[in-house]
């Protein structure tokens, strides 16, 4: 009898689990550039981290209870820096298409740019690792690491079609 009960409780936590990612896909991923399965991401090393980190977070601060409060405002601290690198690592990207690209950030609203609008391209060695900066038509930048999933595919995808759309 205790299985079936441990069976509903598995059941209902998969379930919640399953329409809370739909609910947030429906919610943050409404773009055509979301669907396209193309995309600049941040390497997942952000996310596992910044989990571990939050998680040792919690720990210190359940070690820390009820009396030591080092341990307890520490842990916050550092259940607070993993929450934000799991924030970082979900809100950074680029996603893209046949005809344009959405940029994500952290600190910028979603912009979605055409290939044309790229007026130019930096590179910078930074230890080993370029980072790229294509500067856009609106005057913003967008900053890419070498390091980041899918960077080069989208590189070469965005000059093929820049040529394309500004007709050379």
């Amino acid at each position: 009898m205790e299985w079936i009960a441990v069976l509903l409780v598995a059941g209902a936590v998969f379930g919640i689990c399953y329409l809370v990612d739909k609910g947030f896909t429906k919610l943050f991923r409404s773009q055509a550039q979301h669907f396209s399965g193309k995309a600049v991401r941040l390497s997942k090393r952000y996310g596992s981290i910044g989990l571990l980190i939050g998680v040792l977070g919690l720990i210190a601060v359940f070690m820390g209870m009820p009396e030591d409060w080092v341990l307890i405002v520490g842990g916050a601290l550092v259940m607070l820096m993993g929450a934000a690198l799991v924030v970082y690592y979900m809100n950074y990207g680029v996603f893209y298409d046949d005809d344009s690209f959405l940029f994500m950030s952290l600190r910028k609203k979603n912009k979605t740019y055409f290939y044309n609008a790229i007026r130019g391209q930096q590179l910078y060695n930074n230890q080993g690792h370029l980072l790229i900066e294509l500067q856009m038509s609106d005057g913003n930048v967008i900053q890419l690491q070498s390091t980041m999933n899918g960077c080069y595919e989208f590189m070469d995808h965005a000059f093929a079609a820049w040529l394309k759309q500004a007709g050379r």
